[in-house]
């Protein structure tokens, strides 16, 4: 036992600690908002890479709760130390396996490094073992960093403009109260832009289609997607544009070239999701504000990361269709892209400032959301309770079990 009463250690966006209970509390509101399936048909086998967070961690959840998904999801997490806790990804992913195993689902979860060829082994031992092959394969890794398997050369992702400085308004929090701030980033040169690539485009995906290729495990009609974004023309300059842009695109030319891999026998697709709070996302630049703006316009049709990816589940079941733009993505992002949604975040945008914050943004959300990424400002949590926090990785299940 390792009860502890925690406290946050935050600074801006970065927290060192993460709650035990918030985090579980986090899970069980994403379960509750997924309509649960009706019946015990048994769902598709699938294999979640990046299965703790952001849209990963919803695709999971309403895969298990709406559609009695079978097989396995893959974290990067830190456990529990004497001077802090374990990640929050770590305490999510007991979460939802608890939730798995009441609602009689067979997937378990493996802790390591996707991008490496051992945890890429690991998993196909597993899923060749008790599945036999995989129907679909969800990848949404957020990482700053890649080691190559192949060269064994380490690449850092950079988050920067290509071709000129980047210099825009930004939200920080001081003290807990947010400000508009002024941003400068310089452009990335083609290092930084390759090595970006590298981490965030689809090299890695490619090889996990590899891998299981190679183990004979795609089942017939086997679908794999890989989570992307657009965004605005007002984050384009530091996303779309930028650096981050470049590793997108990459992924979405990589969904072609597996295509031609899959010769018809299955098909993979890049999605593009809407905006959203997540760990990874509050690290790229000008984001912050924009989201709170974008917030703020819609209201009650903001999209969450539940909700897309009970419309992604919709479109891989065939229980809507797929709704491609012309490069062949499925797009999620339609409540954000309106266009009178935009015109409305530009006009937010062009006369936000110091003065006009309050009205503006909707920066206390936001800041809430934040928190609870790592299990704080849940609504219901004691946070005067001392809590446990040496929660062990859910086990695997025997093969019988």
């Amino acid at each position: 036992m390792s009860l502890r009463e925690i406290k946050p250690g935050n600074r801006g966006y970065l927290y060192v600690n993460s709650h035990p209970t918030g985090c579980g509390a986090v899970v069980d509101r994403m379960w509750q908002q997924t309509p649960e399936q009706v019946g015990d048909r048994p769902g598709p086998v699938a294999l979640v890479i990046g299965s703790s967070a952001g849209y990963g961690l919803a695709a999971t959840l309403v895969g298990l709760r709406a559609h009695r998904m079978r097989g396995l999801g893959i974290a990067f997490e830190s456990a529990a130390t004497e001077r802090r806790t374990a990640g929050a990804g770590w305490y999510r992913t007991a979460r939802t396996a608890e939730l798995a195993a009441e609602a009689g689902s067979d997937f378990t979860f493996l802790n390591g490094d996707a991008f490496s060829d051992g945890v890429k082994d690991e998993a196909a031992d597993r899923l060749a073992d008790r599945f036999g092959k995989v129907d679909l394969l969800i990848y949404s890794i957020a990482a700053p960093r890649r080691t190559d398997p192949l060269t064994g050369e380490v690449h850092h992702s950079a988050i920067k403009p290509l071709g000129a400085d980047y210099r825009a308004k930004t939200l920080v929090f001081e003290d807990g109260a947010p400000r508009i701030g002024e941003l400068h980033l310089p452009a990335a040169d083609e290092a930084e832009r390759d090595a970006t690539v590298q981490v965030m485009g689809g090299a890695d995906w490619q090889l996990w289609i590899d891998a299981l290729q190679s183990r004979g495990l795609l089942a017939d009609g086997f679908r794999t997607v890989a989570l992307s974004y657009v965004g605005s023309d007002i984050t384009a300059p530091v996303y779309r544009a930028g650096t981050m842009g470049a590793a997108k695109q990459h992924l979405e030319d990589t969904a072609r070239a597996i295509n031609t891999r899959l010769q018809g026998t299955g098909h993979a697709y890049t999605v593009v999701a809407g905006a959203a709070v997540t760990q990874a996302s509050t690290a790229i630049p000008s984001i912050a504000l924009y989201t709170s703006i974008l917030h703020r316009v819609t209201g009650d049709s903001w999209q969450s990361t539940s909700d897309q990816a009970v419309a992604l589940w919709d479109r891989l079941t065939g229980a809507a269709e797929p709704d491609l733009d012309d490069q062949g993505r499925i797009r999620l992002d339609d409540w954000e892209m309106d266009p009178g949604v935009q015109a409305a975040v530009r006009g937010a945008w062009d006369r936000v400032d110091a003065d006009t914050l309050a009205d503006s943004a909707d920066t206390g959300w936001f800041r809430e959301q934040v928190g609870r990424l790592y299990g704080w400002d849940v609504p219901g949590v004691d946070y005067g309770t001392a809590a446990e926090t040496a929660v062990p990785w859910p086990a695997s299940p025997t093969p019988d079990a």
